[in-house]
């Protein structure tokens, strides 16, 4: 009998000494055929099929067609007048030019205050810049989704791997406990008890299930794939960068340089100040230049020119425009140092937690996971000693359980704010 308990403990005990191993390599079998077990190949499907991702680079496409139709002139225009259709009553109505009083022909042409154009496309070249800039920051935002389902299907099967080798070790004990029960060793309430924790780790296998199919639908859905098409599990995780690269200071440049999302806000203020410079410009006229030219029956023999302007003389309403300009700007201003200072927050609260995540898996592994099998080898000694009941050992094994558990939980953490670190940064480290 007491080989039985002994080969539950060196089972228990090969368990625990790959864990590491195991949270950090394979997680399950991966189809060939599918994609999934590594990162690279679903961001390369998404790169390629996602329609969010198409439709935002149209739209950025369509930006920049946008810009040289903003400094264009305006298409000249052709007015023909006929003047006299019916030549004093001798005729009736007729639209032949040769068969009327006379025709005259204007041929116009605006023309704004010299700058405008020049603000006018610089306006529409920064809005496409800004359209482009929008398009990786979809790009950015979509990775770190797929990425943070990657790893979240990586905790599950890593989960569920653990719970599928508990339970196949209390089925083991419960074979052993029938024997010793059997023998007059045991007490009723310890069967009793283990198929309680064969039934809670059964109901967590089903949880785990499900959440398994609900992310496979979920990145289906960002790989624009079938809900239910099927996906290889994650093979392994992304190492984590060294220490000395995750520096706040370097990071933060990094940030200011890269980050999308602030990338848009300094097109805004740059925007902003030419709409303003544009507005000023309200205060200088535009121009009409036109030619026409008079015919009677075939002859061409009158010709003149025409010079038109508007008057900017509503000056209430100029200044109304020109400081609503400059509120415009001062809030595209503004809004981009709220963004950069809530940017560069999110980035320390990271880093932290970051750290934080790896000194846990640290302790985890070197020190909580050893502590918790010397606790299951005393409780099982003591167990089969009559010095200790069976809800002692079945804390002891739990105790195991956890500590697997809190490291692969870890290591998730770490992952999850790497991603978040490098959505901010707008780049991966």
């Amino acid at each position: 009998m007491r080989h039985g308990w002994r080969w539950l403990a060196v089972a228990l005990g090969l368990l625990a000494c790959v864990a590491t191993a195991q949270a950090t390599g394979d997680s399950g079998v991966a189809d060939a055929s599918a994609p999934g077990g590594t990162l690279d190949s679903l961001l390369t499907i998404a790169r390629q099929n996602n329609p969010e991702l198409s439709a935002v680079r149209y739209e950025a496409q369509a930006a920049i067609e946008r810009v040289v139709p903003a400094g264009a002139l305006m298409d000249p225009r052709l007015k023909v007048d006929l003047q006299d259709i019916t030549k004093m009553g001798e005729q009736g109505a007729n639209v032949l030019p040769s068969q009327v009083g006379a025709t005259a022909y204007t041929l116009t042409q605006e023309l704004p205050w010299s700058g405008k154009r020049d603000l006018k496309r610089d306006i529409a070249t920064l809005d496409a810049e800004a359209a482009q800039v929008r398009a990786r920051q979809n790009w950015v935002d979509l990775a770190a989704r797929i990425k943070a389902l990657f790893v979240q299907r990586y905790l599950v099967r890593a989960n569920e791997r653990i719970a599928n080798e508990t339970l196949e070790l209390m089925l083991q004990q419960e074979k052993v406990m029938q024997v010793r029960y059997a023998g007059g060793l045991a007490a009723q309430q310890d069967i009793t008890r283990i198929h309680v924790e064969h039934t809670a780790m059964r109901a967590e296998l089903v949880a785990l299930g499900a959440e398994w199919r609900q992310t496979q639908t979920r990145l289906n859905t960002l790989l624009a794939r079938p809900a239910h098409a099927p996906l290889a599990a994650p093979l392994a995780l992304r190492p984590l960068p060294e220490a000395a690269s995750l520096d706040f200071a370097a990071l933060s440049e990094r940030l200011r340089n890269a980050n999308p999302s602030l990338s848009v806000a300094a097109f805004g203020v740059l925007s902003a100040e030419k709409t303003r410079d544009l507005t000023n410009k309200s205060r200088y006229p535009d121009f009409t230049l036109g030619i026409n030219a008079m015919q009677r029956q075939n002859t061409f023999k009158e010709w003149g020119l025409m010079v038109e302007l508007n008057l900017p003389i509503r000056d209430r309403v100029l200044q109304a425009q020109e400081r609503e300009s400059e509120a415009l700007l001062a809030a595209a201003q503004s809004r981009q140092q709220a963004a950069a200072t809530q940017l560069l927050a999110e980035l320390a609260d990271n880093l932290i937690a970051l750290d934080a995540a790896r000194q846990t898996e640290h302790l985890m592994t070197y020190s909580l996971m050893p502590q918790a099998d010397l606790t299951w080898r005393a409780a099982l000694a003591a167990y089969e000693n009559g010095k200790a009941d069976f809800t002692t050992l079945l804390d002891a094994q739990r105790q195991i359980r956890q500590a697997r558990q809190s490291q692969i939980k870890a290591q998730a953490e770490a992952q999850m704010r790497l991603i978040d670190i490098e959505r901010l940064v707008g780049e991966e480290l």
